[in-house]
């Protein structure tokens, strides 16, 4: 949790400066992880428009149709609030080295790219070091701790998307869901926001990181 909380604290305060590695390199910090389960989920009735003074909101059958689940897998950047996300239906180790691909590609290329994200199977698979060897000192992971899931700043961004255009959605196919989540961040991008902490009193009452941890 130090750690994590340290890396949050050099972006908030760098925040006009950057943040620059041991030998110059910028650093550039990337919030990851993935939103699972979300339902693509079809009407079977039609939703009825408001009628004046007898209902007031929409109405909408309780029933529905599953037609699967996606899984949103988004990299946050803490510097500018860009999102780079793709959605699939699964998170394999061929969709996350996609997703690294994608921010190898955007971050300037003497750039460090610092990820703040979970030790799921994925992020450490054979597959995944095969691709970081071949960027070697590009990438630099910082992991949250085990449940800590709540240190993970994208998590913010994936209330926000719970809030907004992910709510009582409803669709015709499981394309059109993604394509609909893809649409909502795009919207996202065209008014980017960045994301901080910017409470690290943990910091103070952490204690000294011992040998071996």
């Amino acid at each position: 949790m130090k750690e994590v909380l340290l890396v949050y604290r050099d972006v908030f305060l760098a925040a006009s400066t950057g943040v620059a590695a041991e030998d110059g390199r910028p650093i550039h910090t990337v919030s990851v992880d993935e939103k699972p389960g979300v339902q693509a989920l079809a009407l079977i009735a039609p939703d009825l428009p408001p009628v004046p003074s007898q209902h007031p909101t929409l109405a909408r059958d309780y029933k529905y149709k599953r037609m699967g689940t996606a899984s949103i897998l988004a990299g946050l950047d803490l510097q500018d609030g860009h999102v780079t996300a793709r959605v699939g239906r699964r998170h394999r180790s061929r969709e996350f080295i996609r997703l690294l691909k994608e921010l190898d590609a955007r971050c300037p290329a003497s750039a460090v790219i610092r990820l703040i994200l979970d030790n799921h199977p994925a992020h450490i698979s054979k597959e995944t070091r095969a691709f970081l060897a071949t960027r070697p000192n590009r990438f630099r992971y910082v992991h949250t701790p085990k449940h800590g899931f709540w240190l993970n700043l994208v998590e913010t961004l994936f209330c926000k998307m719970a809030r907004t255009f992910l709510r009582g959605i409803r669709v015709r196919s499981w394309e059109e869901l993604r394509e609909r989540i893809l649409t909502g961040v795009a919207d996202i991008n065209a008014a980017p926001v960045v994301h901080q902490r910017r409470k690290f009193e943990a910091l103070d009452k952490a204690e000294p990181m011992g040998e071996g941890i």
